[in-house]
Order: C-alpha cells, then sequence, then structure tokens
C-alpha cells in the first residue's frame, strides 16, 4: 500500500488547473417585454468555444490554451444557463433553459448561434453571430438579429477573460432583452 502513495501524489500534483466561471454580472432592472414566458434553446458555439481549455488568439490568428486554465462548468451549458438567468432576472419573462420544464409550452424561445467567442492578445474579447426569436402563437414577432460585441479585456489571464465573457453574455442577453420588449 505505501508504494502508491508516491503514484497518488504525483497524480495529484497533475491537477493544478484553476477552474473559471462563465459568470455574468448582476444587472439591476425589469424591462417589460412581450412575453410572459422564454425558453433559451441550447446555445450553440464554436466548437473551440465549446472545450473545456480558456484559449487565446495570437496575432498570427492561432489560439493557444492558456496555461493552468479551464473552465468551470461546460461551455455552452454556462452560456446558455447564464442568459436565461439573465433574462429572467432583468425582464418580466419568466425564462428557462430547454427542455422548457413548465407543462404549458414557452410562449417564445431563443436561439443562439455564436459564430466567434474570443479572447485576442491585443486586449478584448469578441463574440459574434445571431439569435433567432420564435414565437408559436405570434405574440412577437419572430426574427433574426445579428450580434457583435466587443469587451476590452483588463489583461490576457484567465479571470479577466471570463470576467469579459460573462459581460459579453450580459449584453448579448439586454441585446436579447430589448428585442422582446419591441
Amino acid at each position: 500500500m505505501l508504494r502508491y502513495i508516491p503514484l497518488v501524489l504525483a497524480l495529484a500534483a497533475c491537477g493544478t488547473d484553476q477552474r473559471y466561471l462563465i459568470d455574468a454580472p448582476e444587472v439591476a432592472g425589469s424591462a417589460r417585454v412581450r412575453v410572459a414566458t422564454l425558453e433559451v434553446r441550447e446555445v450553440s458555439l464554436p466548437s473551440y468555444a465549446e472545450a473545456s481549455e480558456i484559449l487565446l488568439e495570437s496575432a498570427d490568428g492561432g489560439l493557444t490554451p492558456v496555461k493552468n486554465a479551464v473552465w468551470a462548468d461546460d461551455p455552452v451549458r454556462a452560456v446558455t444557463l447564464a442568459i436565461a438567468e439573465q433574462v429572467n432576472a432583468r425582464s418580466s419573462a419568466t425564462a428557462a433553459p430547454e427542455p422548457w420544464p413548465l407543462d404549458e409550452d414557452a410562449q417564445a424561445a431563443v436561439s443562439v448561434t455564436v459564430a466567434k467567442l474570443v479572447a485576442q492578445a491585443n486586449g478584448s474579447l469578441r463574440m459574434s453571430g445571431q439569435y433567432a426569436i420564435s414565437s408559436y402563437d405570434r405574440i412577437v414577432a419572430e426574427r433574426i438579429v445579428p450580434f457583435s460585441i466587443v469587451q476590452p479585456l483588463a489583461s490576457t489571464g484567465p479571470n479577466d477573460i471570463a470576467v469579459a465573457t460573462g459581460a459579453a453574455v450580459s449584453e448579448l442577453s439586454s441585446d436579447i432583452i430589448a428585442t422582446l420588449g419591441r
């Protein structure tokens, strides 16, 4: 038994990755929107953004993992939940991620497709793509809305990348809320 202790200690030392949350900042407010319930469909991220590693884009366009840093949760799940939480907290709608948990269908759904989500060595985080609002009973006009969000990075460290990612998700949520209010 004692001969295995060095192996266990060596394996434990390998797990030095720090884990970082995609956590959208809390923002006060309750915007009036035209739907009472909203289903947030699973967000579509590019494959590099779905990975657990936190990546940084270099000047030549290459994506490199930030040393010893990974996301604390699956990025697709984290972004989907953050959008649902933000819409729920900041609007008059009750929002939840799919699968819709209530017996009665949601009045509308939002599908977000992120084409680019990358922290850049030049000091900014870019997130772009489109979201689609669908409304089963045509309570709101169905539409597809492009978005392009740039958030400043205080540094290229993993915590600052996580903070900027959360801020970008918060800005996207604000845009979705504004669209639902029209």
